[in-house]
């Protein structure tokens, strides 16, 4: 440990003697990034690439083992942190309908209670955004179709030793951010909140693909693959394609993944991808950085998490929208005064957490039914802190593109319980996760009277097959509500679509499939 790391502990634990207890509210700043794995926050997983900020917030304040998204995916994810609410409870199915414009998040209380707000860079958390293929795959993905829809994972090497901004539209506001905090924070008598959201390190668009291409590229700089210990990167083993779960077997498929990858292939892919979360790491770096400088640092609390995962080949897949480990565990560090350094909190915890645990810290009471609970009680190991019960499971669920079945997961204990659509109609998967970290050995047959335990438990949380009807008939009336707005136009428009090299093999059958769907023949 450094004399600088030591000092910042000593400086925290002399500050949080005194944390809310003398008038002043601390401040708040959240930085979320896009597809971070969050087990390459703490070890093994950190060893393999270079994050002095995220270790520096891990060495001063609590990394959460556990930690999930509540869905899988870019827009729901989001909608779940920012409401405090389960995606079936905002009806938040995929990345094209969430949150209305007007929901009120958990940075409007503190607006309105007396902080300077100010929010920056990918937000993501309302309805009507991303690409029309993206929101015509989710709602298609129930007709009997196998296409595929985004381009084969590939890597890019740019610039040189001395490029180091890669992501410009993420340094650009990582930029605003710091002189936000210079110029406005720095001079305010009031607390404040300042959340900044980073594309990095989610894959970048395929440019060669043409307009329609979703991000498939994984791209950096040989600055950043200095910070990746190459040597650490192994090629993860995968399923054969006949042994996969049918869900599975769709989303590799759909995600271009079921073709020949060689293993350099697979560790340059996995190498590029650490390459990009040092990047972001390093943005996180220059808000910690502004804060120190400014000397708002110790009196206010950093949080670093991410919407979701990234597969990086796990699973012959890369992306996210699985409930694999890559795909559904984030990270979660808290630092700020009072808090126990150094802590590692074993408690299973998801995004829905944030919002009550945002208000609490700040010392306002939350409104509404929240699914989330406070994860203050479990920053402080002081007996002025009660410690509330926080439910031993996490629940997270998707209903979108690359999963031709909405899917439930619950977490409890050492185990990972995945079922899907009705219960009934698609087999459900069970891991042991303390022999299994792979999640290669699906053993719900093995163990049933913990298959029927844990999913006794998951309906009295959602009524999950209720749900996937409501899913099922949303997509319907929302893709044919799509179809008869664009008339004649149609045809040519879902051809278009980024499965347009599958769909034109024949283009007839794809059709009717469509039309036996939307009328109830399949």
């Amino acid at each position: 440990m450094n004399i600088l790391v030591l000092a910042m502990i000593l400086l925290f634990q002399f500050c949080g003697q005194s944390f809310c207890q003398n008038g002043t509210k601390p401040n708040i700043v959240m930085v979320m990034s896009d597809a971070f794995d969050g087990r390459l926050t703490f070890d093994p997983g950190s060893r393999v690439v270079q994050l002095p900020y995220i270790n520096y917030l891990r060495q001063l304040g609590s990394t959460f083992l556990n930690a999930y998204t509540n869905s899988p995916i870019c827009c729901p994810s989001r909608a779940a942190m920012w409401s405090g609410q389960f995606v079936h409870l905002t009806q938040s199915w995929n990345n094209y309908k969430c949150l209305d414009a007007n929901a009120s998040t958990w940075m409007d209380l503190l607006e309105a209670k007396g902080y300077i707000t100010k929010m920056m860079g990918k937000l993501d958390y309302t309805s009507g955004s991303h690409s029309v293929s993206n929101r015509v795959e989710a709602w298609t993905r129930d007709v009997h179709l196998l296409l595929r829809q985004e381009g084969r994972p590939v890597t890019r090497l740019v610039g040189n030793m001395s490029t180091v901004r890669i992501m410009r539209k993420d340094w650009e506001n990582t930029d605003k951010a710091t002189q936000w905090i210079h110029q406005t924070a720095a001079s305010s008598q009031r607390p404040f909140a300042l959340y900044l959201g980073l594309n990095l390190p989610h894959p970048y668009k395929t440019e060669s693909l043409g307009p329609t291409a979703g991000g498939s590229t994984f791209l950096t700089s040989p600055h950043w693959l200095t910070k990746v210990s190459s040597d650490l990167i192994s090629a993860p083993k995968w399923l054969p394609m006949d042994a996969m779960h049918p869900v599975d077997y769709y989303s590799t498929f759909t995600k271009n993944c079921s073709g020949d990858f060689t293993e350099d292939e697979v560790k340059s892919i996995r190498a590029f991808y650490y390459a990009m979360c040092a990047e972001a790491d390093a943005m996180l770096g220059q808000v910690i950085s502004a804060l120190r400088e400014t000397g708002l640092l110790n009196n206010t609390v950093v949080i670093f998490t991410a919407d979701h995962g990234e597969l990086a080949m796990e699973h012959r897949q890369f992306y996210k929208m699985s409930m694999f480990e890559g795909s559904s565990h984030v990270p979660l560090l808290i630092m700020g005064p009072g808090l126990m350094p150094g802590q590692q909190i074993n408690q299973l915890v998801s995004l829905v957490d944030l919002y009550p645990t945002v208000l609490d810290i700040a010392g306002i009471p939350p409104e509404g039914n929240l699914s989330g609970h406070s994860l203050f009680p479990l920053l402080f190991k002081s007996s002025a802190f009660p410690k509330k019960q926080h439910p031993d499971w996490v629940l997270s669920e998707y209903h979108g593109c690359n999963v031709n079945a909405s899917t439930y997961m619950l977490r409890s204990g050492k185990w990972k319980y995945i079922t899907y659509s009705d219960g009934l109609s698609v087999p459900p998967q069970l891991f042991d996760l303390t022999l299994d970290k792979e999640e290669l050995h699906n053993v719900v047959l093995k163990f049933p009277e913990v298959t029927v335990h844990l999913d006794k438990l998951l309906r009295s949380i959602v009524d999950y097959p209720k749900v996937s009807t409501a899913v099922h008939l949303y997509n319907k009336k929302a893709f044919g509500a799509w179809r008869d707005s664009l008339g004649r136009n149609y045809s040519q428009v879902i051809a278009n679509l980024r499965w347009h090299v599958d769909w034109q093999k024949d283009v007839s059958a794809n059709e009717r499939a469509i039309d036996r769907w939307l009328h109830g023949l399949s």
